[in-house]
């Protein structure tokens, strides 16, 4: 089943700019936050993350019937490498999930595939 959402790069930002530390950890796993501090362009990491988060919940709902939590569904790779995900939420941690993320000045998107097993 796939999944698909697009934000505002600087709706992120004003939840961070707005909320801080509340927000950052309520909804990014440390690994994440970790990955984007090291990035030039962190609202928009951050905003990629969001999109795919939400593009998973659409799909993996649609598939297992389950609303994952932000803080269930981890994003990581590779600066110049496809986006992986990990669904931290027992019992689903072998699911596979396939996303493809993308961003630019004004908004990132993000979709994501939920296979079935």
């Amino acid at each position: 089943m796939v999944g698909i959402d697009i934000v505002s790069n600087q709706r992120i930002k004003s939840a961070v700019e707005r909320f801080g530390e509340r927000f950052l950890k309520r909804i990014y796993t440390e690994e994440e936050l970790g990955y984007c501090m090291g990035q030039q362009t962190f609202y928009e990491c951050l905003s990629a993350r969001w999109a795919c988060k939400e593009a998973v919940l659409k799909a993996f709902y649609q598939v297992y019937g389950v609303l994952l939590k932000f803080s269930e569904i981890e994003v990581y790779g590779d600066r110049g490498k496809p986006a992986r995900v990990r669904i931290l939420r027992e019992g689903y941690e072998d699911i596979k999930v396939f996303v493809s993320l993308s961003h630019e000045r004004e908004f990132s998107v993000a979709v994501a595939y939920v296979l079935k097993e």
